[in-house]
């Protein structure tokens, strides 16, 4: 047994921020209390349930070198995420049960948070033959994905979005359509020209999008948008919604926070997929989530090592590591006044739980003592090399910040 007493208790799932006491028993919280006079004292912080991060990249098999369970584990540990959704582009992609038991071994002995794996939605990732969907399922699959790699043929996804349907899968796709987008590293416009920088438009996500809209409404197959970043493709989503598609849309914390301005200086740090988009669109995204439109946020967490990034801008990696600096970013749309807390933790933290069928994400009896208690005000430096990931590809190096987690428990063990 274990009471967490005079905090501020964020509840997303009742959008409220209450004074009072949380006490956990047997990994569940048993009872949320106005008051208790024994305890730890949270002195006035923040307790707000774990964040489940989808599309973490994990380096193992294959790329152990840059991100292993066990430093993956340590970083969400520090960054106040509880559950782990990891991406299956890994060497070789989990596209058979086999090899995502090897995952789900290593995921249980190394990480110190719960690990959720994805599984590929076509062999070796490569667009032209369905993976064993069911058998995967049956190993532990939470959903299914090619990563950031889109099927490019409508006739093989439209197979796979029937089967889906068909076994209640979920699948997740990377909506930027690939022959545009091929060779491009920023956003087009005058400041991509003036770079001298192979752009793309924005348009590319909408045309996936409407693309993958007509093949969900055709096949009535549950369908997750992993990253929306443009004020053009809202539209989209909205439509899909509103015509009553079982459809999610999830954004970055880089795409929030970052804009195509940052990568004036050719840093390679803030080369991401899809690239930054202008301050127009970022506004238009941070909105979206604010009106409950787009529904997660996650980090997509891609670390890349130093021989990856320090090449030039054209030719380095894509992706930043984003574990444990998720809560700080997300904490200037706060204090910037573009959302408040629980508004926040719904799409970090309930809507995440909700799309995976999970009880976490929620701040009521029964529900599972995965919790993060923070002080969202406590300002500090960046510094990348105090990260807990082996790589230390952040854009926010050096960044002013504002938000710490002080602890972190997962079924009711401190962790962090």
């Amino acid at each position: 047994m274990l009471t967490l007493t005079n905090a501020c208790i964020i509840d997303p799932e009742a959008g409220t921020e209450t004074l009072g006491a949380v006490r956990i028993e047997d990994g569940l919280i048993s009872e949320i209390l106005p008051a208790s006079t024994e305890g730890i004292d949270c002195k006035g912080k923040y307790i707000a349930p774990g964040i489940i991060d989808i599309g973490v990249k994990i380096g193992e098999p294959g790329e152990r070198h840059k991100e292993s369970f066990r430093t993956a584990g340590l970083a969400a540990a520090a960054g106040g995420v509880t559950t782990m959704v990891t991406r299956p582009d890994t060497t070789p992609a989990i596209d058979t049960p086999e090899i995502l038991d090897f995952f789900r071994r290593r995921a249980a002995d190394a990480s110190p948070v719960n690990v959720l794996p994805m599984a590929a939605l076509t062999k070796g990732r490569e667009g032209t033959e369905m993976a064993e969907i069911g058998f995967l399922q049956d190993a532990g699959a939470v959903a299914f994905t090619d990563a950031d790699r889109p099927v490019t043929n409508p006739k093989i996804l439209q197979r796979i979005l029937t089967y889906a349907s068909a076994s209640n899968a979920l699948v997740i796709a990377h909506v930027q359509e690939p022959v545009l987008s091929n060779g491009a590293c920023v956003t087009s416009g005058p400041f991509a020209t003036k770079q001298g920088l192979p752009a793309v438009s924005p348009i590319a996500e909408r045309i996936q999008l409407e693309r993958d809209m007509a093949l969900v409404e055709m096949t009535g197959a549950k369908y997750h948008a992993d990253q929306i970043t443009c004020a053009a493709a809202l539209p989209v989503l909205e439509r899909a919604k509103a015509i009553g598609l079982n459809v999610t849309a999830g954004v970055s914390i880089h795409h929030l926070t970052l804009n195509e301005f940052d990568v004036e200086d050719y840093r390679t740090f803030f080369k991401v997929k899809p690239p930054l988009r202008s301050e127009d669109d970022r506004l238009a995204v941070v909105q979206a989530v604010a009106d409950g439109l787009i529904d997660i946020i996650s980090s997509m967490h891609t670390p890349q090592d130093e021989e990856s990034k320090r090449l030039p801008y054209e030719e380095a990696a894509s992706g930043a590591v984003g574990l444990q600096t998720m809560l700080p970013a997300l904490m200037q749309l706060v204090h910037g006044g573009h959302m408040d807390l629980p508004t926040l933790f719904r799409a970090i933290s309930l809507n995440p739980a909700k799309l995976l069928g999970l009880k976490n994400g929620r701040m009521s009896a029964g529900a599972p003592a995965d919790l993060i208690l923070f002080d969202p005000d406590a300002p500090f430096v960046m510094d990348r090399f105090k990260l807990l990931s082996k790589s230390k590809n952040t854009p926010f190096d050096g960044r002013r910040m504002q938000g710490k987690v002080l602890k972190t428990f997962v079924a009711g063990n401190q962790v962090f």
